[in-house]
């Protein structure tokens, strides 16, 4: 059993990864400011005696009394509609959020996992993307918020390594979906899902040929636990699905998992958006023993089961 302190963990992926931690066996403390994150999505472990939840703002400093054996830093909004609405909050969490966790994890001798993310390649050049392509990005642009915050991220918990020998691991997260996603988050899979449910017009930004590889979320959080098991490992590590599908045809599958007789409208592209997202996995892999298992339909066919009881008040 180990002790964990999780940023984050009222968020989308920080309470998947909580419930995955607490039903293994292991302590959790959580961490959440609740700016995006909800305590209902940690409404199955809320009362565990194995979780404590904490609302704070990690940008700010934080302690945790006892031994902890790892952390893992998810904390940060990552929702489009969040980019030009709290950019401040995104450069701080990234930032001093990353710089606490540091300091915590040098000072208890904790492994420290960041959830780092596709951003880091902005636009890509390379495709698909391995972990040695450097990105490119724009950092005057409304997502460089976001892609900086983590580069910034990668390059502190690097440098507490070498300098302090902090024990770190670095994930890089692909596009995911699945239960407990905020239906206004303005991501691809969301708002489809939201639309088809509610009658809506699908609104594809720009010719809709650009493409995402979807990865269920049980498998991503499977993926931050391998990396938390996995001392010595620095990363950075690709954890996503392999296989790229454009926004047009998530679109038409939203549309046949939901029923929806809903249209798809096509909207000006978004400036910035990426035009391919595909991860090399090779190091997940080989250094932890990962790869996703649930296939786009199903992870598809489940999430849109699970926003259908949201938007009914049906669901946990």
């Amino acid at each position: 059993m180990m002790r964990v302190v999780v940023t984050g963990a009222a968020g989308f992926l920080g309470s998947h990864l909580s419930q995955l931690l607490v039903e293994r066996g292991d302590e959790v403390v959580g961490f959440d400011n609740l700016v995006t994150g909800r305590t209902k999505n940690l409404a199955e472990i809320m009362d565990h005696e194995r979780f404590s939840f904490v609302e704070h703002d990690i940008s700010e400093p934080f302690f945790v009394d006892g031994a902890v054996d790892g952390i893992v830093h998810m904390a940060s909004p990552a929702s489009p509609k969040d980019f030009p609405e709290i950019p401040i909050k995104i450069l701080k969490v990234g930032g001093l959020g990353t710089y606490h966790c540091c300091g915590m994890a040098e000072a208890k001798g904790a492994r420290l996992v960041i959830a780092s993310t596709s951003e880091i390649y902005g636009d890509p050049l390379v495709h698909p993307q391995p972990e040695t392509y450097f990105g490119n990005v724009n950092t005057l642009g409304e997502r460089g918020c976001y892609d900086e915050a983590k580069r910034f991220a990668e390059a502190m918990v690097v440098a507490y390594n070498r300098q302090h020998g902090v024990d770190v691991g670095i994930v890089r997260t692909f596009n995911t979906h699945g239960p407990r996603m905020r239906p206004d988050d303005g991501r691809v899979v969301s708002n489809f899902c939201v639309q088809a449910l509610s009658g809506q017009p699908l609104t594809v930004y720009g010719d809709g040929s650009q493409t995402r590889s979807l990865c269920y979320v049980d498998d991503q959080v499977t993926g931050y636990a391998a990396m938390l098991d996995a001392a010595g490992t620095l990363g950075p590590v690709n954890i996503g699905m392999p296989g790229e599908l454009s926004v047009r045809r998530i679109a038409e599958l939203v549309l046949e998992v939901t029923g929806s007789k809903s249209e798809i409208v096509h909207l000006p592209a978004k400036p910035d958006d990426p035009s391919r997202r595909e991860p090399i996995i090779t190091r997940a892999r080989e250094l932890l023993g990962w790869e996703p298992k649930v296939e786009a339909l199903d992870g598809l066919t489940r999430t849109a089961a699970w926003f259908r009881a949201e938007l009914a008040g049906t669901g946990p």
